[in-house]
């Protein structure tokens, strides 16, 4: 029997119901995203003084690395118990454990204090930071989508999507600040903690607007004909393992590689290596972001009327044109070049951004849902956590050719899944498993 409102339900809108997804998401992104930064500026100076400069931020790119391993482990766990108990106590659970990481890596004592210790404590919030983010994403898009009318499933997933830009423009503006006004002495000392101190404010703010939103329809029916099943990742990956695969690799070419050489590896080759100025490169990171934040919500607009392949397809082809081109320009060594470079290529990365909730939704059936996202997509992030690790790794010896390789080789990966990824074979699983989809 399918899920109908009561008297007592308070009245929810697709609107309002993407829109509180979407607040949280920034708070999540904003905190996952501070760390990237702060990983790439401070962290090698801080946790890490025993070893070079390029050592230091080799191992502070480590610590950055093991968020990537422990989302998977949060798209399993979030996944589960989002298919079994509702998408919204998940969300709160993951909005929770990301605020309290973050603002435990504010109140870090460092290196000089307890030695090897800090890096360990750094570690573990770390890796409780990528749990939190591995069963957020999969929560914040479903409860946006189930929520949406079948034909504007594209729009309204697209609005969530733009916490990744809004957050990661707060957290550069909060940094841009801080690095700005203080004196490189005085953000070192203290500055760097009071951004991720400032998240308590964000988590409590999103908390209040999460707990406002119902469970959503698509969960209800699946309660209602009592088709919750029982081990959620045993079923997807019995019924669906093509699904989960194809989908990790539109995650991994779309997504993780693309974002993690353009917003987190161009901070540090920009400032450390073209030693451009540090304020400028990150209002560029700040600026480029909100601008297509719009282009988002066209983007997701625009897959309603003409589908979300067409735009993933289109969107990978433009990653693979400037894969090389990214680095030749951002070699001319002048900022505005630097912002050229971000349009370059996180241009394509936000536009396919903006369609995966909606296409991978579509993917798995309502019972399983949360847990087929968030195991494709949080899969894909082990190797994007690697991205900045690998690129300071081989840059010293081998220049920048090989980061264009793996742009490269991942983008075609992914638009190879994307071809191949299609309703057809979602059709032949289902009528084996006899779910349904919706």
């Amino acid at each position: 029997m399918a899920y109908s409102p009561t008297e007592t339900d308070e009245p929810v809108t697709p609107t309002r119901v993407a829109t509180a997804s979407m607040v949280g998401t920034v708070m999540e992104w904003y905190d996952f995203f501070l760390y990237a930064f702060t990983a790439a500026l401070v962290f090698g100076q801080l946790f890490f003084p025993s070893y070079s400069a390029v050592a230091g931020t080799l191992a502070s790119f480590a610590t950055l690395a093991v968020g990537f391993v422990a989302r998977p482990l949060g798209g399993i766990l979030f996944g589960h118990f989002g298919d079994r108990i509702g998408r919204k106590t998940m969300l709160i659970t993951s909005l929770v454990m990301m605020g309290g990481s973050t603002f435990a890596i504010g109140l870090l004592p460092t290196y000089a204090s307890i030695g090897i210790w800090a890096a360990v404590l750094l570690t573990i919030c770390r890796f409780f930071q990528g749990i939190a983010l591995g069963g957020e994403w999969g929560g914040a898009v479903l409860m946006a989508v189930e929520y949406a009318p079948p034909h504007r499933r594209g729009f309204f997933g697209s609005i969530v999507q733009i916490g990744a830009t809004l957050g990661l423009a707060l957290a550069t503006v909060v940094l841009f600040a801080f690095s700005y006004y203080l004196s490189k002495e005085e953000f070192l000392a203290w500055g760097w903690r009071v951004p991720f101190l400032l998240s308590i404010i964000m988590m409590i703010s999103g908390l209040y607007i999460r707990m406002k939103v119902t469970e959503t329809p698509a969960f209800r029916n699946v309660q209602a004909a009592g088709k919750i099943a029982k081990y959620p990742v045993v079923e997807v990956l019995k019924n669906h393992p093509r699904v989960v695969v194809y989908t990790a690799l539109v995650y991994l070419g779309a997504i993780t590689v693309p974002f993690y050489t353009v917003w987190v590896f161009l901070t540090y080759y920009a400032t450390s290596v073209l030693k451009l100025d540090r304020s400028q490169v990150l209002l560029g990171v700040v600026l480029v972001n909100l601008l297509l934040t719009f282009v988002i919500m066209m983007a997701g607009s625009l897959s309603d009327r003409i589908g979300k392949k067409p735009i993933l397809v289109i969107g990978s082809i433009c990653v693979m044109a400037v894969a090389f081109p990214f680095f030749m320009v951002l070699d001319l060594r002048e900022v505005k070049w630097a912002w050229a470079a971000m349009l370059m290529l996180g241009t394509p990365l936000w536009v396919m951004w903006a369609v995966l909730p909606a296409y991978f939704a579509e993917q798995f059936p309502e019972q399983l849902r949360y847990t087929g996202i968030s195991l494709g997509s949080q899969a894909a992030t082990i190797v994007g956590g690697l991205v900045p690790l690998f690129a300071t790794a081989v840059l010293p010896v081998y220049d920048t050719w090989p980061i264009s390789v793996l742009v490269l080789v991942c983008s075609v990966l992914g638009l190879g899944a994307m071809l191949a990824l299609n309703r057809g074979e979602l059709d032949r699983l289902t009528r084996m498993s006899g779910v349904r989809v919706a």
